[in-house]
């Protein structure tokens, strides 16, 4: 055999080799559809880049985990933007679907930002911590995200973290570095990469390789730790939220959710050591990972400064408001926040609640003026149920739901409106079910009815104001020369304030939506 050949047979065994082991890795990188019960709904999987399958563990009962926020500084709209996406997914599968969903939130309360705002604060961590974590449940509520089931906060956790480490340290795939932290060996690990490509824009002297991570963080002069087996230190930030969801719901989860942010490399992260420590290909079935929300071309970010708190947002509009707007996009969109595209969301709103109303005085009898052709809006209404149903299995895409829902509020709002109608007759039955749908449709998103407290604000205003116009209107009777421009302008408020559903009249008694108020 010539030098030739041996030289050709050598280079062909290196590319056999080579390509053997690229599709062994490719294997080990590929989605794995989960065994278990259909539910005809279509979700979009990072991993396949497509939607797929969404099938479950167990027959309509679905586990999800929600990494939840680090309780240093209070939330702002980007945070919000992500949580209210992941409720109305979640309100979709349980009010929609009929899906028994079981969600568990990581609350991380210890962590350099918060060590770090304790000390410039001079404050304990817990106090920190504890404070912030309060604020973000209320936060959460006057947006009316559902609480999850279950909060888990890290320093509750401890030692599960520890045994955690210590189950992929005895499996070698991790190593104490000599710093005395613990570190996750990714060259042990043949499925890294899931996700994203990996990349590491830093190297430490510490570690094997830069795309090493901490599991354990050694502990440092001055700072919070806990007692370990390798030396005293504190949980690393991806470790929390794999042992977390471990705890409560074992070696597989049907969803684990967060901004797309934490694709690389915390969730990636998450996978490596889960599956490491369960000894399985594949821990989480389904990421779930919401867009950005930005201002102009930013991404919204406490360390930029460029933020926009929860409490702000709602000193300027409703929460109704902002999940409408992250209703008018799919939940893996980026949004960018302006005052332009708030109007949208609130035109959108108010189109929907003036309709509700409108078909609220119809019903009850308030105006005839109206031509409902009852088998052509019925028709509509069929057409839209069908429309929000396939929009809604197609990857909870609910921009496509509004708009087939908004269309069937045009078709019944010109009807409602249509005076050339020569019939006398009217079609309660049809107008009350297309309003029902429409009402119950927005409550299973999660558009709040107004309650009690807000009716009452808003009667007593509209009868304060009432109470003005009447004395203005007596006012300008009183003269000797009737001021017309005032009683004018006194025709044009009562016209006004008819087309919001409150009717003046000659004598005076409340009315909002179900009151009239008579002047």
């Amino acid at each position: 055999m010539n030098l030739f050949t041996k030289n050709l047979k050598h280079k062909l065994r290196g590319i056999c080799h080579r390509s053997t082991h690229d599709m062994k890795q490719e294997q080990n990188l590929q989605w794995i559809q989960p065994v278990g019960y259909e539910t005809n709904i279509k979700v979009y999987n990072p991993r396949t880049k497509c939607t797929v399958p969404l099938i479950l563990n167990n027959k309509n009962y679905l586990t999800w985990y929600v990494c939840g926020p680090t309780v240093y500084d209070s939330a702002h709209i980007g945070h919000a933007a992500t949580y209210v996406k992941t409720d109305i997914i979640r309100r979709i599968l349980s009010d929609y679907f009929n899906i028994s969903t079981i969600m568990v939130m990581g609350i991380t309360d210890i962590d350099d930002k918060i060590i770090n705002r304790a000390n410039e604060t001079n404050q304990n961590f817990k106090t920190l911590s504890e404070h912030y974590e309060q604020e973000f449940i209320e936060d959460m509520k006057m947006l009316n995200v559902t609480k999850p089931n279950l909060y888990c906060r890290v320093t509750d956790f401890i030692p599960q973290i520890i045994k955690f480490i210590n189950n992929i340290l005895s499996k070698e795939k991790a190593y104490i570095g000599k710093s005395g932290s613990v570190y996750f060996d990714v060259s042990k690990h043949n499925m890294y990469g899931k996700l994203s490509t990996p990349f590491s824009d830093s190297s430490h002297s510490d570690k094997k390789s830069a795309l090493d991570f901490t599991l354990w963080k050694a502990a440092k002069k001055g700072e919070p730790f806990w007692e370990a087996p390798w030396g005293n230190g504190r949980p690393g930030w991806h470790i929390e939220c794999s042992t977390i969801a471990s705890t409560i719901f074992g070696n597989s989860i049907d969803i684990h959710s967060g901004g797309i942010d934490l694709a690389f490399p915390h969730h990636e992260n998450e996978e490596a050591q889960s599956c490491s420590y369960h000894e399985i290909n594949q821990w989480v079935n389904y990421w779930v990972h919401c867009g950005h929300l930005f201002l102009k071309d930013i991404k919204m970010s406490k360390s930029l400064g460029n933020v926009i708190s929860v409490r702000e947002l709602l000193t300027k509009y409703t929460g109704n408001q902002f999940r409408m707007l992250c209703l008018l996009s799919n939940y893996k969109n980026d949004i960018e926040f302006s005052d332009g595209i708030m109007n949208y969301a609130m035109s959108m709103m108010n189109k929907i609640e003036h309709f509700l109303v409108d078909c609220d005085n119809y019903i009850a009898g308030r105006w005839t003026s109206s031509n409902v052709d009852e088998v052509t809006l019925l028709r509509c209404l069929h057409e839209t149920k069908k429309n929000v149903d396939t929009a809604l299995t197609n990857n909870f895409n609910t921009s496509q739901a509004i708009r087939s829902i908004v269309n069937l509020v045009d078709t019944t709002n010109k009807m409602l409106h249509d005076s050339s109608g020569s019939s006398t007759s009217r079609s309660i039955p049809a107008i009350s079910t297309v309003a029902s749908y429409v009402s119950t449709m927005l409550s299973k998103f999660g558009i709040e009815n107004s309650n009690v407290a807000d009716e009452c604000k808003v009667n007593n205003l509209i009868e304060y104001f009432i109470k003005f116009r009447k004395s203005v209107r007596n006012r300008a009777r009183e003269k000797d020369v009737l001021d017309k421009v005032l009683l004018a302008a006194c025709d044009e408020a009562r016209t006004d304030l008819s087309k919001c559903g409150v009717i003046v009249k000659v004598q005076y008694l409340n009315y909002f939506n179900n009151y009239i108020f008579y002047t």
